[in-house]
């Protein structure tokens, strides 16, 4: 009796184990890449009464006899499925899709996080704002680029960062220069180029006729006085076949480029001028039509501040500029383990690794990893809410039954005590 009277207590004991995870999961219906939890039962210790005999020749076997003392909790185990995903349209709010975790440092050591409501301190470092943990990843240099097998940091955005200027190095040149101009007609194209430090010169090529589909061309710079100087001095020539086909195109001095040494500082720089394909009229071409010859593009530009921001898929956080460059800041890692049901969650939402997780395997979204980011989304809790309901029941059913157990027990020991010979 004494044992049903103990079972009956192990059962309301751990039926509020029970009720305890099912009312977290129930609070947290709205909380961040919240991953709710279960509890299992296992038999607690079974007493033996008898053991079991082997069958002989004149009678069959036995089985054993053993009555149990109770229920134990099994195990309490976080649920990593996906949560729903959910639009926000802000650009660092970021969902993971897959197993992974963001991976932030406290100052001390690693932890991990699903939550991807992310933001940038007064420092421009990205954070997740209710612990102020450092989200960690790579950061590009000043030219966009990752440099390979760099280890993981504090990711640094800073809003008053330049995109350095880019001396102009190559123009491409389009349209048509009339085949049945006069001699010494003149057709210019302007652009402007820039130098290393950001400044702009005025660049104009001339080109004049010198005879059917012939044309020689000089480059110069604008400003009272010019800006920049030109070498070599001198003309380069063009010529276009009976088809309007680019035949030539040759440099003054017979050169590869032209150079523009700036007056007033900066170092000079080479410009390739790119007439398009030979043979072809992919370019500049030689027809019998009005000339409209212009410069399609030039690829300098000048220092640029740092106006927007965005994530993409696989985690590299991009900046506009407002001289319209585009380059990559930084890329956010992300950890995965064998095991992450065997992660500890801390009071603050976030993972530490244990001997039964794992090491933290870390790469990035798209390429060592499975998993993929969403930006302008976050993940929503896991938690079933009709289901954990349904669980609430149960449970409450499973407490009344052991309460009723409990109580029985008593009465019968009761009747014990009262006995009278």
């Amino acid at each position: 009796m004494m044992r049903a009277l103990f079972a009956g207590v192990s059962g309301l004991r751990n039926h509020l184990t029970r009720m305890d995870v099912i009312g977290n999961n129930i609070a947290n219906v709205n909380t961040v890449a919240f991953k709710s939890s279960r509890v299992t039962f296992k038999e607690a210790f079974v007493q033996m009464v008898s053991g079991a005999s082997r069958p002989s020749a004149t009678l069959g076997g036995t089985n054993p006899i053993q009555i149990g003392t109770g229920v134990n909790m099994g195990s309490i185990d976080q649920l990593f499925s996906q949560g729903s995903l959910e639009n926000t349209g802000q650009p660092l709010d970021l969902a993971i899709q897959g197993d992974a975790f963001f991976v932030l440092n406290n100052g001390n050591t690693s932890v991990y996080s699903r939550a991807g409501n992310l933001q940038l301190d007064a420092n421009g470092n990205l954070i997740n704002p209710g612990t102020g943990y450092l989200v960690q990843g790579i950061n590009a240099d000043d030219r966009g680029q990752f440099t390979s097998g760099t280890a993981i940091s504090g990711i640094h955005i800073g809003l008053t960062d330049k995109a350095p200027a880019q001396a102009t190095s190559n123009i491409s040149l389009t349209g048509n220069l009339d085949s049945s101009a006069k001699v010494g007609d003149v057709k210019s194209m302007t652009t402007t180029t820039y130098d290393s430090t950001g400044a702009a010169h005025v660049l104009t090529l001339t080109f004049t006729n010198t005879g059917p589909s012939q044309w020689n061309w000089a480059a110069s710079v604008g400003g009272t006085p010019p800006t920049a100087t030109v070498s070599p001095a001198g003309n380069g020539q063009v010529t276009f076949g009976p088809t309007g086909q680019l035949t030539s195109f040759t440099y003054p001095g017979g050169g590869a480029n032209i150079t523009l040494t700036p007056v007033g500082g900066g170092l000079p720089f080479n410009i390739a001028v790119n007439p398009g394909t030979m043979n072809t009229t992919n370019g500049l071409a030689g027809f019998a039509n009005p000339s409209n010859a212009v410069v399609r593009e030039q690829d300098g530009f000048p220092a640029g501040s740092l106006v927007n921001i965005s994530v993409d898929s696989t985690g590299v956080i991009s900046g506009f500029f407002d001289n319209g460059v585009t380059r990559s800041l930084a890329q956010i890692a992300l950890a995965t383990f064998n095991n992450p049901g065997g992660l500890v969650r801390s009071n603050d939402g976030m993972y530490a690794s244990t001997p039964n997780s794992g090491l933290a395997v870390v790469g990035f979204a798209g390429g060592t990893s499975r998993s993929t980011i969403t930006p302008g989304a976050l993940e929503g809790s896991n938690v079933d809410i009709s289901n954990e309901f349904t669980n609430m029941i149960v449970t409450q059913r499973g407490f009344q039954a052991n309460a009723r157990v409990v109580t029985t027990a008593d009465e019968i020991l009761n009747d014990l005590v009262n006995l009278r010979r």
